[in-house]
């Protein structure tokens, strides 16, 4: 089969990317699940760009990159900031509804940021934006979707990208390109507890890795610092946006210990709130309180995050102290990638949070990853609308079909769990270089429990979730010093 272009992901990334490249040809967009299904969906907060007379971009860029402990590439934070205040335009003039207070858009403030920029939805801001494309994706006649569809494989050659075998109703189906777009988000479930949803088991990199792309930063994962200390899966996130609206942080005794942590407090950078938490939490749990502040107001504020405690929990947000954890949230690194979204494989392009543009350095600045993925997204598209070379086919790489038993499909949902619950406690908040080296050696021995090749879906990824963990370990066992998210003990 071929196509002009295929994008494997329907987050804001994905989705965008389509809308934009539609305009020039025949788009496939694949999904693993249904087309709503991706992280931009759980983003709560919302996103942030230099939308105030008080406010300018060398502000913003700073906060970037104190936060990313100037890890960052420079050049590409600063093309992110320039390009933020139009990329939230475009969403308004597609429909997204922000909140606006007295006929002007309302901006709010997270952790890290020293100015109020973060335009948002109620507490539901990438639920908004996600249905804003996504009809307008399913109303374009330029867009094929194929939902339920698993990407299995970039068809590659001699670093070229021509397409992708993807798994779609127990068929292996080879579709040609002009060019590929991986947006196929996070790699949170590899970890034992995340906010990511569960199909974030770090395919696309996986996929990109093997066909010889380059990655960057894979040993910068953040940890959110406050998800619900109540066991679910994925756990449900507990935006910033609270502690930007007044909320804080106690210990097991009832004291407020992040004020003796930072300057900053509750809105410090996440991965200092993390690590904080962290650590009280061997004492006992921890809690999250705005209780003080208008009830009325945290109603209307927070709706989503009030009734889901009030109806799932019985916890009542206006009079009760939440307990939190930190919990695996966002990966800063991933498929390296100019500020096109190109990649080392040519005409691949990778965006949104599997793509490393080098904007987050060591730790994320809250609210940057829908701006990123937004800002890039239209760029690669700009890019890619050039290429109008023929589809070109090379031959197709053997693909050795492996008879699956149920054992082995039984043993690859231990093998999940184990790797889960490997990354949590050894490749976490806290590392060692000792714990780093002995779970690489635990990967490995999981690794060869799987069968070499495989179509099954599940044991795919599996293997993908392995090959991601080892890049991840790699990358941290390289950094010898504390840097950011990369925290050695």
């Amino acid at each position: 089969m071929k196509t002009d272009f295929i994008i494997v992901g329907s987050g804001i990334a994905g989705l965008n990317a389509a809308l934009n490249i539609a305009e020039f040809g025949k788009v496939l967009l694949i999904t693993k699940k249904r087309l709503i299904e991706s992280s931009t969906n759980f983003a709560q907060g919302g996103i942030a760009a230099v939308l105030a007379k008080t406010d300018d971009f060398k502000k913003h860029v700073k906060d970037t990159m104190i936060a990313g402990c100037f890890h960052n590439n420079r050049e590409a934070v600063k093309f992110m900031v320039k390009h933020g205040p139009e990329a939230i335009k475009k969403l308004m003039n597609l429909g997204v509804k922000f909140e606006i207070i007295e006929k002007k858009l309302a901006l709010t403030r997270e952790g890290g940021h020293s100015k109020n920029r973060i335009a948002y939805a109620g507490d539901r801001t990438g639920e908004e934006i996600e249905k804003t494309l996504v009809a307008l994706v399913e109303k374009n006649p330029n867009i094929t979707i194929w939902e339920n569809t698993f990407a299995l494989d970039l068809i590659a050659k001699n670093r070229m990208c021509y397409g992708v075998r993807v798994i779609k109703n127990n068929r292996v189906i080879d579709v040609f390109s002009r060019a590929v777009i991986l947006a196929t988000g996070g790699i949170g479930q590899i970890y034992k507890y995340t906010t990511n949803p569960e199909i974030a088991t770090a395919d696309g990199i996986a996929m990109a890795f093997k066909a010889g792309a380059l990655t960057q930063d894979m040993e910068f994962i953040q940890f959110h610092p406050t998800a619900l200390a109540i066991e679910r899966k994925p756990l449900f996130l507990l935006s910033e946006s609270l502690r930007g609206e007044g909320a804080i942080l106690i210990n097991s005794k009832g004291e407020r210990f992040m004020c003796h942590a930072h300057k900053l407090a509750e809105l410090a950078p996440r991965d200092i709130v993390a690590r904080e938490i962290y650590s009280q939490q061997k004492l006992g749990p921890v809690y999250l309180d705005i209780s003080h502040k208008n009830a009325a107001f945290i109603r209307k504020r927070f709706p989503k995050i009030y009734s889901t405690l009030k109806k799932k929990y019985s916890l009542d947000l206006t009079r009760d102290k939440i307990p939190v954890t930190p919990a695996a949230h966002y990966l800063c690194g991933g498929v390296k990638t100019n500020l096109n979204g190109e990649t080392n494989i040519k005409n691949l392009c990778c965006l949104g949070e599997m793509a490393c543009t080098g904007v987050h350095g060591a730790n994320r600045l809250a609210s940057n990853s829908l701006l990123e993925a937004m800002v890039f997204s239209e760029h690669a598209a700009e890019k890619i609308k050039i290429k109008r070379d023929e589809i070109k086919t090379v031959n197709k790489p053997a693909l050795h079909l492996t008879k699956i038993s149920s054992s082995q499909t039984c043993a690859s949902r231990v093998i999940k769990e184990e790797i889960k619950t490997l990354m949590w406690n050894n490749v976490g908040i806290l590392r060692s270089k000792s714990r780093l080296r002995e779970t690489l050696v635990e990967l490995r021995r999981l690794e060869k429990l799987l069968p070499a090749s495989t179509t099954n879906i599940e044991i795919a990824e599996v293997k993908n979730m392995l090959t991601v963990a080892r890049l991840i370990i790699e990358a941290a066992i390289k950094r010898k010093k504390s840097l950011g998210c990369h925290f050695v003990v």
